[in-house]
């Protein structure tokens, strides 16, 4: 016989077990919301962090100049994986980028989006700083190699982050406003570097001054993003309902004061696998195993390209005979490409494939690219720079989704994490690549290895990649 005591708490369980619902309720809310001014803002805040990472990965080809003066560093090598060139540089970058995505990729999936992606950003803005005060190539290396472990965690926690906290109609978009906001950081990467790399202010040697204000902004920018909250479909997963519950009840809250009127009601959706555990051996069993080894593929390939042109930039422009003045200023003007790109493809970005939009943006390098090489004019090289950015930045935006979509959530992160780690491998092999390329074979070899790698992007995302456009992720993960 029960006491009056515990049949007050079986009713409170009840109670607060209709208010928390489930997992497959969380997803058809958020799948329901529609596209408001605070769904954008909540996307805007995640991709401030994401700046500061877009900064660090692409001042390396700007600041590579300045390194090179201050006889830290030499453009090219004797021997192919020489520690001493500009390639062991870009090598640590993607070196730590490849251990923070493989060995670490999983930490999101285990602690939270939100807890790994303020604790990553903690860690690169220290790492940074450090390195900037080294005064040997050694030491340059490694707080390089320590600095890419946190980027490689905080890209991976981004991008499943953006996928989970915002509608299947908005995903595209999404992405698109992501990336505009993080490649923002090309052209100021790039005008500092064009007004700090030629002097040393203070005695300081220029690229140290553009290493370090990366550094001070991820800091500021951590105080903004302790106010986003955690991805209700991972804390659903997790059975953490009643947390869940709280963030979606605030996510609607702000949506609906937007929207001014009721919202519509959910749709019915298959409850995904709740698992408190990701499991790596769940990446080789249908239908993700074939997923997985395209990706893997894919993005070692795309690396390749894409690392092999936009670190590169200021140093091609000089082996197509512009000076290091001119060709920093120039290089600054082709970096204004990469947030224009994003916000083109948002137009297209939830009503053409994915697929095909990769496939079209690799095609396109391929073809402004060997143009590239065989010309040597200022405005020409210029202009054919503006548009290989631009069809970067198509690539990216929707492979970004493209591949955070394709797997569950509770190995969402595990999964993009471990293929992402295979453009880092790709990255980190571009840089004695390009210098072996460029030192042999010219301007001309760098973009022949780099229609190679494109072509192998094509093929692998047109033949083995599946559509995703308009799909629930729980359709996508049958």
């Amino acid at each position: 016989m029960s006491t009056p005591s515990s049949a007050l708490q079986f009713h409170a369980n009840a109670a607060a077990a209709k208010v928390v619902g489930s997992a497959s309720d969380i997803t058809a809310r958020m799948d329901r919301l529609p596209v408001t001014r605070s769904s954008w803002i909540l996307v805007l805040l995640i991709s401030l962090g994401g700046f500061f990472e877009i900064y660090d990965l692409v001042f390396t080809g700007y600041i590579a100049p300045g390194m090179v003066k201050s006889g830290l560093l030499s453009t090219t090598t004797a021997h192919f994986f020489g520690s001493q060139g500009i390639g062991a540089f870009i090598a640590a970058t993607f070196a730590g980028l490849f251990v923070g995505t493989f060995f670490f990729g999983f930490l999101p999936d285990k602690y939270g989006r939100r807890a790994i992606f303020t604790v990553s950003l903690l860690w690169y803005s220290i790492g940074s700083a450090i390195m900037a005060c080294q005064t040997t190539s050694e030491g340059l290396l490694l707080w390089r190699f320590l600095t890419g472990i946190g980027v490689g965690i905080e890209i991976v926690t981004i991008d499943s982050y953006i996928t989970e906290i915002v509608p299947q109609h908005m995903r595209g978009r999404a992405m698109s406003l992501n990336q505009a906001a993080m490649f923002m950081a090309a052209p100021a990467a790039a005008i500092l570097s064009y007004w700090l790399v030629p002097l040393a202010p203070y005695g300081i040697d220029g690229w140290r001054w553009v290493v370090v204000i990366g550094s001070v902004g991820a800091v500021l920018v951590w105080f903004i993003r302790r106010s986003v909250p955690e991805s209700p479909r991972w804390l659903a997963q997790k059975g953490r309902f009643a947390e869940a519950e709280a963030a979606m009840q605030r996510i609607e809250a702000n949506v609906q004061k937007d929207f001014g009127k009721q919202l519509p009601a959910p749709q019915p959706v298959a409850q995904e696998i709740t698992e408190e555990k990701a499991s790596f051996s769940e990446l080789w069993q249908p239908p993700y195993r074939a997923r997985f080894i395209m990706l893997l593929v894919f993005n070692f390939f795309q690396a390749i390209a894409f690392y092999g042109f936009a670190n590169w930039v200021p140093t091609l422009l000089i082996a197509q005979g512009i000076t290091v003045t001119k060709s920093l200023l120039y290089s600054f003007i082709i970096a204004f490409a990469s947030p224009i790109g994003p916000l083109l493809v948002m137009t297209v970005a939830d009503k053409i494939q994915r697929k095909w939009l990769i496939i079209g943006g690799a095609g396109a390098v391929v073809v402004f690219g060997l143009t590239f090489s065989q010309v040597t004019s200022a405005l020409p090289l210029t202009v054919l720079g503006i548009l290989i950015s631009l069809c970067g930045s198509m690539i990216s935006v929707n492979y970004h989704a493209y591949q955070t979509e394709l797997f569950p959530t509770r190995i969402r992160c595990l999964a993009v994490g471990i293929v992402y780690s295979s453009s880092r491998i790709g990255a980190m092999l571009s840089g004695f690549l390009i210098a072996f390329f460029l030192r042999d074979f010219g301007v001309t070899g760098v973009f022949a290895g780099i229609t190679g790698a494109m072509l192998a992007v094509m093929v692998s995302i047109g033949f083995f990649g599946p559509k995703t456009n308009g799909m629930r992720l729980e359709e996508l993960s049958k």
